[in-house]
């Protein structure tokens, strides 16, 4: 070796001698700090040194080597680039600054995403020729998360200034921290009003079974991680949910939705009181870090002033409705006034009471009334036909002790309770909460009551209890109005359907119809009838006829005729034997009074072969008309006295037949005799034309339409003074090949 040789070797030793002591420097300067130092050589980027903090961000001790290639120690970095820069300082000699780069550090699962500022500087020997880099960096993964924090935060923020609804801001925050910190899953319970109760906020990525599990879990100890920090009003670690007591109740449904561990922070107002509940769950047991404390801090701070806003509001909104309900009430007096006053009657008012009082006063109402000492329900109101047929079927206790609607009546004073009413009812199918009941007078005596119940948790205030008074006196008044008028068409009703058939039957070989118009507003029961029904033999019976007087005392003489002619009509075959049993009963039931007279037509019709046999009998009552098929009418002369006077009626049966086509009419005097004012009467002579101006081999429907239409016109709207009545028998075409006979 020459002494030149020798001379620039020992100058290269102390050049990389001198590299060394200086990286050792650094090392030592950087080893207590957070900044990362490393120092590495040749093209191969030979790792030589490294402070701890190095190693801490790079994966540990497990990593924790000198004397590899960075590439060997760390394989990750070449796919995403920083290898590729540490090549070309090496190459170029010219520093690379990086800021905030993002890092992926391992690999699978033990991977995490870092960020870092960083430098790579060119090492150089004392000739200047580069011999490796040396990294210095500093790890701002914190601060980015910090940052990012920040502006999520700043969004919340903006979000609840502008009143954002509560679920949005709620899931907002809950997505952002997930965000921040993949594995972890975020849960936001409100409390009820009472503080007693949680429920679902906001769990954007927890199972939907699993949030309707715990939708409306009560406060208390034991109640898994949520219940107990409400409890507690502190928060509740729990790092093993498979081993903590907290989760007994709880444990299978965590197990089913993948959670291992739940951190829950209760979330409390400016005055104490409980919003809710702020919780984060992990699905691998796992204690909270500082971070993770100060993270939840945060964000049960953001929740809280979201909550409380959304209370704000909800508080406005409250008084506000009732601000409008109060200008409301008056428009809904008004308007229920308006209602109760029109012409209705009893029933129709208290039905239209209850049909007023929902929703306004209540989601739920009933009327009962006190008749001959029972209660009945008249009227019921409900949003659903389910909720209507549940109260309709409801009946009202008998004994005060047990029934509000009872008590009332006999108190005349209006009860409230805020719990289901007393004795049995549909109260939980309903979800009935409360209740009041309202009496209504007449002349300061209760004759019924207005119920209404609410439903949902909903009370009645003193407000609507005053609303609710004032609307069932008003309907009371207007019911009292009407019950004179109601009690005399109800008797008029009552009493009417025992003098007409709903529907005339069938009759084989015949057709039949008739025709009914009361007098007057059918305030009063007349005494036209008429009938028409089988007997034994395949005959029928058919009967019209007319009462003397009108009223209550007329329909129940109307009713004895049509009974007692049903009754004997299946033993005796002879009309005029049945007319005559028929003055029996009323001569029996009259014996000692003078109650007036019947007269009527009866008689029995049976299929022929030429038409339908007729065997009718006359009593005091207008002759019957026939109507042939050439359109020409005749009376059916039948001579008989008036049934009922005492005096036994000579009558004579007529026996005939009706042809096809040709019809028989029926009528009382109310047609003949009605008249308008400053006109004859109607008349047996335009009587006989309208039925002869009956279309052409006209149907039973034809002739009655023709009638009713022709005295419609006389009459000329004007109300009538007698009952009018008709009814027409028409005979059918016959069956081929039967044989016509004459009339009899």
């Amino acid at each position: 070796m020459t002494a030149g040789h020798e001379r620039r070797s020992a100058s290269a030793v102390r050049r990389s001698k001198a590299v060394r002591d200086t990286d050792e420097d650094l090392s030592l300067l950087f080893g207590p700090s957070t900044a990362l130092f490393a120092s590495m050589a040749g093209p191969a980027h030979v790792l030589e040194a490294a402070n701890p903090a190095f190693f801490a961000a790079i994966g540990g001790a497990q990593r924790e080597r000198t004397g590899v290639p960075l590439a060997e120690l760390m394989p990750e970095l070449t796919g995403q680039g920083f290898v590729a820069l540490l090549d070309h300082v090496y190459r170029s000699g010219v520093r690379h600054v990086g800021r905030d780069a993002r890092v992926l550090l391992g690999v699978g699962e033990d991977a995490r995403e870092a960020y870092f500022d960083f430098t790579y500087e060119p090492r150089r020997d004392a000739g200047g020729n580069v011999i490796g880099v040396r990294m210095i960096g500093v790890e701002t993964t914190q601060v980015k998360h910090a940052r990012r924090l920040a502006a999520e935060q700043r969004a919340l923020l903006e979000q609840i200034a502008r009143e954002a609804p509560l679920p949005d801001v709620l899931d907002g925050m809950c997505r952002a921290i997930e965000e921040l910190t993949p594995e972890v899953i975020v849960s936001v319970l409100l409390a009820d009003e009472d503080g007693r109760h949680l429920r679902h906020g906001a769990a954007p990525t927890l199972p939907d079974f699993y949030n309707q599990a715990i939708d409306g879990i009560a406060t208390g100890e034991g109640v898994g991680s949520c219940g107990t920090a409400a409890h507690r009003r502190r928060t509740v670690i729990v790092s093993d949910i498979a081993t903590d007591p907290l989760w007994d109740d709880f444990r299978d449904l965590a197990t089913r939705a993948g959670l291992a561990a739940c951190w829950s922070t209760p979330i409390l107002a400016r005055d104490g009181r409980l919003l809710g509940t702020f919780a984060m769950y992990h699905r691998a047991p796992r204690a909270p870090q500082d971070t993770d404390l100060a993270l939840a801090r945060v964000f049960t701070d953001t929740a809280a002033l979201a909550i409380e806003r959304h209370h704000a509001e909800q508080a406005r909104l409250a008084a506000h409705a009732r601000e409008k309900a109060a200008r409301d009430d008056i428009a809904f007096l008004l308007a229920a006034s308006t209602a109760l006053a029109g012409r209705l009657d009893e029933t129709q008012t208290l039905q239209r009471l209850a049909a007023l009082s929902t929703p306004t006063l209540a989601p739920l109402a009933a009327v009962d009334v006190l008749e001959a000492g029972s209660v009945h329900r008249v009227a019921t109101a409900a949003p659903t036909e389910q909720a209507r047929d549940l109260l309709a079927r409801h009946a009202p206790g008998r004994d005060a002790e047990d029934d509000a609607v009872v008590r009332v009546l006999a108190s005349g004073m209006t009860e409230v309770a805020r719990r289901t009413p007393t004795g049995p009812g549909p109260w939980q199918e309903l979800g009935v909460t409360g209740y009041v009941c309202v009496p209504l007078l007449d002349r300061g005596r209760p004759f019924g009551v207005l119920t209404l119940l609410s439903t949902d948790g909903d009370c009645f205030d003193g407000h609507r209890v005053a609303l609710a008074e004032e609307v069932a006196r008003r309907a009371a008044s207007a019911a009292r109005n009407a019950r004179q008028y109601e009690q005399r068409a109800a008797l008029a009703r009552d009493l009417q359907t025992g003098l007409l058939l709903p529907d005339l039957p069938a009759v084989p070989g015949a057709q039949l119809a008739a025709f009914y118009h009361p007098a007057g507003e059918g305030l009063e029961i007349g005494g036209d009838f008429y009938d028409v029904f089988a007997r034994h033999d395949g005959s029928w019976a058919f009967i019209l006829g007319d009462v003397c007087g009108r009223g209550a005392k007329a329909a129940t003489t109307t009713a004895l005729v049509r009974h007692t002619a049903r009754a004997v009509a299946a033993l005796l075959d002879d009309p005029v034997d049945v007319v005559k049993a028929v003055d029996k009963a009323l001569n029996d039931r009259y014996a000692h009074q003078n109650n007036g007279f019947v007269t009527l037509v009866y008689g029995h019709l049976a299929p022929a072969a030429d038409g339908l046999a007729v065997h009718l009998v006359r009593a005091g009552h207008t002759l019957p008309l026939l109507l042939d098929a050439e359109h020409v009418v005749d009376t059916v002369e039948a001579s008989g006295g008036l049934l009922g006077i005492g005096i036994p009626p000579r009558l004579a049966a007529r026996r005939f037949t009706l042809r096809p086509g040709e019809s028989l009419l029926l009528y009382t005097d109310g047609l003949t005799e009605c008249r308008t004012e400053g006109t004859e009467q109607y008349g047996d002579v335009r009587l006989a034309k309208a039925l002869a101006s009956a279309p052409r081999r006209p149907t039973a429907a034809d002739i009655i339409s023709t009638v009713a239409e022709d005295v419609r016109g006389f009459v000329d709207g004007a109300n009538v003074e007698d009952d009018q009545a008709a009814l027409v028998i028409t005979a059918d075409e016959p069956a081929p090949g039967t044989d016509r006979r004459g009339r009899g």
